[in-house]
C-alpha cells in the first residue's frame, strides 16, 4: 500500500485562517498570497474607493499595498492581518489625499516666474512646463477628462454628463492618461535628476 503524502487532502486555502495563511506566507507560499488578495480585495479597494471617489486610484494604492505586503513577508511583524491591512490602507490613503491637495494648490498657483535667479524657482518652473507639456501630448478625449479632472476636480460621474459618455470611457481615459503622464514625467525627472548630478 502506497504512503499517504502528506499534502494529500490539505484543508482548502479559503478555510484556512488568517494565522494559518500568514504562516504559510512567512514560507513563500504563493497559494497563500493568492488566498489573501480574494479574502481582502474587495474590502480593501471598496473602502479606499469610498475615501478617494476615483476606482483607478484605489486600484492602484491597494494593488500597491498587495505588492509591499509580498516584499515583507519575511519581516512584517503581523498580529492580525485585516486591522494590519486597513491601518496600511489608511496611511497610504492619507499620503494620496496630501498629495492631492498638494496638486490642487499647484494648480490652482500661478506658475513661479524665473526671474529671481534661484535653482529653486528655476525648477518649479521647469516641472509646471513639464507637466503642461505632458498634457498636451495626451490624445483629444484623454486631454479633456484629464483637465475636467484633475485642473477643474470634477468627479467621474460630472465628467460622463459633461462630455456625454459613460462612467467606464472617463474611467478608461483617466486610466490611460495617468499612464502616459507617468511616463512623460519620468523622463523629465531623470533628466532632472542627471543635470542636478552633473552640476553638483
Amino acid at each position: 500500500m502506497r504512503p499517504l503524502s502528506s499534502s494529500a487532502n490539505p484543508p482548502p486555502l479559503a478555510a484556512r485562517d488568517d494565522a494559518a495563511l500568514l504562516r504559510a506566507l512567512s514560507l513563500d507560499d504563493t497559494a497563500a498570497f493568492a488566498a489573501i488578495y480574494e479574502r481582502y480585495w474587495d474590502a480593501l479597494h471598496a473602502h479606499a474607493g469610498r475615501k478617494l471617489g476615483c476606482p483607478h486610484e484605489a486600484e492602484e494604492i491597494v494593488q500597491d499595498l498587495f505588492v509591499a505586503l509580498w516584499h515583507k513577508r519575511h519581516s512584517a511583524d503581523i498580529q492580525q492581518l485585516k486591522p494590519y491591512l486597513f491601518a496600511a490602507l489608511k496611511y497610504r490613503l492619507i499620503d494620496s489625499i496630501r498629495a492631492r491637495l498638494v496638486r490642487q494648490a499647484h494648480a490652482a498657483t500661478p506658475p513661479p516666474r524665473a526671474d529671481h535667479g534661484t535653482e529653486e524657482t528655476v525648477a518649479a518652473a521647469d516641472l509646471h512646463a513639464a507637466l503642461d507639456a505632458s498634457v498636451r501630448q495626451l490624445p483629444a478625449h484623454a486631454q479633456k477628462v484629464f483637465r475636467l479632472s484633475r485642473l477643474e476636480h470634477r468627479t467621474v460621474p460630472e465628467i460622463a454628463a459633461h462630455l456625454q459618455v459613460s462612467a467606464k470611457t472617463v474611467e478608461y481615459h483617466l486610466a490611460r492618461s495617468l499612464k502616459l503622464m507617468r511616463g512623460y514625467l519620468r523622463e523629465f525627472l531623470l533628466g532632472l535628476v542627471l543635470l542636478t548630478g552633473l552640476g553638483a
